[in-house]
């Protein structure tokens, strides 16, 4: 194998990467939005690399992945589509209706409706819809709404990492290495459900003061009937046979984009008073275009070579001990998810993972730990994902519209609830995979 020596195109692409990830990590300080950092940052790595002759605006399209954008925004205008019909605040009435006052009961149910939605849709989606919901119905049986808001945000977090489409980094890892909708289940399902039950568990350990108040009675009498059944109840088939599309999407020869497409096409002729501007105008084009600029900058360090030169650093240990550096992997991907954003670390690891692969290392355990390491380890702290962040942002507005600053959610209340159920979450991912390591380190066949 040909050796790999550093050289000018590796410095000027790592100093790029560099720049733009810490740019994006510090946004809380210098106040400019992250997407305007990635898009700096793939604009400059794509000039960089035609200067110095790595990189050019053709490969960058290329670089790319396109049923990554193309299936998370076909599933955010469905999604756009479903929530003006009214059946989201349906299904939260029926669950409180359902619970008759047993918070713990309401609890576990809001997040068993939360995480069942985070298999399709992604956890930022779900807690966008039932956040305000879940204060609706707080406020009317006039109890504290922060275990619910955490819990809906935990749960999600921990829930969407079962499947391919639950959680953007999911997405990307499968579709780097060509991961099908089964497989993934397969392998994160077994998993996930053993870390959902114990986080469900720890949030009655550390909620249990909070759960044991008797509730009012819940009065929803000015509820909002369901405005649409026929694209509500259209939009649940359409997704059903979604389902089915992910599941048989390799037999098919489809990728889960043209899936999606399918169904968003198929939804668009059901309801025939859809306006499909409006719905269009609610997809979150500035998290696509996050995509796309990571896509670029992390393809232009791939053409420098300088992933796979930090792949040789990398191989001999990963080659000499698997399991140690699979499980080193899931809890680095952990902590560093629960200090920064687990997407921009994701696109960062996979090129390194991919080079190793190339190389005829096993790296099939690699990129489960990864999958699981990135999606627990957002839930350590507030900004450990985009779904902590909005259900921060709502109950700081709750806090402010009712005057009584301690029905905010603080970063350090969410580290008092959230850092303990991401360890525990992390050991039991440990264990797991410890003890059926021969499952998750034979090789996929692709």
């Amino acid at each position: 194998m040909e050796e790999i020596v550093w050289n000018n195109e590796m410095m000027w692409s790592a100093i790029v990467l560099a720049a733009t990830f810490v740019a994006i990590f510090t946004e809380g300080i210098h106040k400019i939005h992250r997407v305007k950092c990635a898009m700096a940052g793939a604009a400059t790595m794509i000039v960089v690399g035609q200067v110095m002759g790595f990189y050019s605006p053709d490969e960058a399209v290329h670089a790319i992945d396109w049923n990554v954008v193309f299936l998370l925004g076909g599933m955010m205008t469905i999604v756009a589509i479903m929530i003006p019909t009214g059946g989201f605040q349906q299904l939260a009435y029926k669950i409180a209706d359902f619970s008759k006052g047993r918070l713990f009961l309401l609890l576990a149910l809001m997040g068993s409706l939360v995480t069942g939605l985070s298999l399709l849709l992604d956890n930022v989606t779900t807690v966008v819809i039932f956040g305000p919901l879940i204060i609706l119905i707080c406020q009317s049986l006039r109890v504290n709404a922060i275990p619910f808001l955490l819990a809906a945000a935990l749960l999600s977090d921990t829930g969407g990492v079962a499947t391919l489409v639950g959680d953007p980094p999911n997405l990307m890892i499968g579709s780097a290495f060509g991961i099908d909708f089964n497989t993934f289940v397969i392998h994160m399902g077994g998993m996930v459900l053993v870390a959902w039950v114990v986080v469900l568990v720890m949030l009655r350990l550390l909620f249990k003061k909070e759960l044991a108040v008797i509730p009012a009675e819940l009065d929803l009498k000015d509820r909002e009937p369901l405005s649409d059944p026929k694209t509500w109840y259209g939009a649940l088939g359409v997704l059903g046979i979604m389902v089915i599309g992910f599941i048989m999407h390799n037999a098919l020869h489809w990728e889960p984009w043209f899936v999606t497409a399918l169904g968003l096409t198929a939804l668009a002729f059901i309801g025939k008073d859809i306006d499909m501007e409006e719905a269009f105008a609610h997809t979150e084009l500035a998290l696509l275009m996050f995509f796309i600029s990571l896509f670029i900058i992390v393809g232009g360090v791939e053409h420098s070579q300088f992933l796979e030169y930090l792949g040789t650093f990398i191989i001999p240990f990963v080659e000499e001990d698997l399991l140690t550096a699979t499980l080193i992997l899931l809890w680095v991907a952990a902590i560093l998810s629960a200090a920064i954003d687990n997407i921009p670390f994701t696109a960062a690891m996979i090129p390194i993972i991919a080079g190793m692969e190339s190389q005829g290392i096993n790296v099939t355990p690699l990129f489960w730990g990864l999958a699981a390491g990135v999606g627990m380890g957002g839930n350590g702290t507030h900004i450990g994902s985009t779904a902590n962040v909005f259900i921060v942002t709502i109950s700081e507005k709750m806090a402010k519209d009712a005057g009584d600053p301690s029905l905010a959610i603080t970063p350090g209340m969410w580290m008092r609830k959230g850092l303990p159920v991401m360890l525990v979450t992390l050991v039991t991912c440990t264990i797991i995979m410890y003890l059926f390591w021969d499952f998750f380190s034979t090789p996929i066949i692709r």
